[in-house]
């Protein structure tokens, strides 16, 4: 999985680097009104691939070794990490990975947010750890996704008042797609 390119365009001299109104490179298409609004997770990105062998979206820090196995997938220019795949079974989710896969059958290859009560703070407070596909969401979010707005000031003040970690577009062509998260704009005008 390539990282997700972040719909508007980061202003790294800020701490926390914050976006800026103005589009990302090849992001058009969101302000075009191509694709769909899912609801972005607040978990860790996992995936099943089609020999059946589960992988953990892992991030390595410019000078740092990779993990034993990993399969670098991108590096990002401005920030000099690299994205990439090591075995869950390495990874520092193990044990969560192997509840959840305990708490529900998952044996379609794809991407899935692992949430839990050991992850990330659990904002949604779910009691046992879960493996979500990518892209899915009850109907009645997905009913709030589709009013989601596509422009910079309106995102801001959706977001801001939903409890959603962020969005991620879809687009129809089954390749691409967009995301924005909440704290990626700054709380004050």
């Amino acid at each position: 999985m390539e990282k997700i390119p972040t719909l508007f365009v980061r202003n790294f001299s800020t701490r926390p680097a914050h976006v800026l109104p103005e589009v990302s490179p090849n992001c058009e298409w969101v302000i075009n009104g191509e694709g769909t609004a899912t609801r972005k997770y607040d978990g860790t990105c996992v995936m099943l691939d089609d020999a059946g062998d589960w992988w953990a979206r892992r991030e390595v820090k410019k000078g740092k070794p990779p993990p034993p196995s990993y399969v670098a997938i991108s590096t990002d220019d401005e920030t000099g990490k690299t994205v990439g795949w090591e075995p869950v079974t390495q990874s520092a989710f193990a044990k969560l990975h192997a509840e959840a896969l305990s708490n529900g059958s998952t044996e379609k290859p794809g991407t899935y947010e692992l949430l839990g009560p050991k992850i990330n703070g659990n904002p949604d407070d779910y009691a046992v750890h879960i493996l979500q596909p990518h892209g899915w969401s009850t109907l009645s979010v997905r009913q709030d996704f589709a009013t989601a707005p596509r422009d910079y000031g309106g995102l801001r003040e959706w977001l801001h008042a939903r409890p959603y970690e962020g969005i991620v577009w879809h687009h129809p062509d089954g390749q691409r797609m967009v995301k924005l998260k909440a704290k990626d704009f700054p709380r004050e005008s």
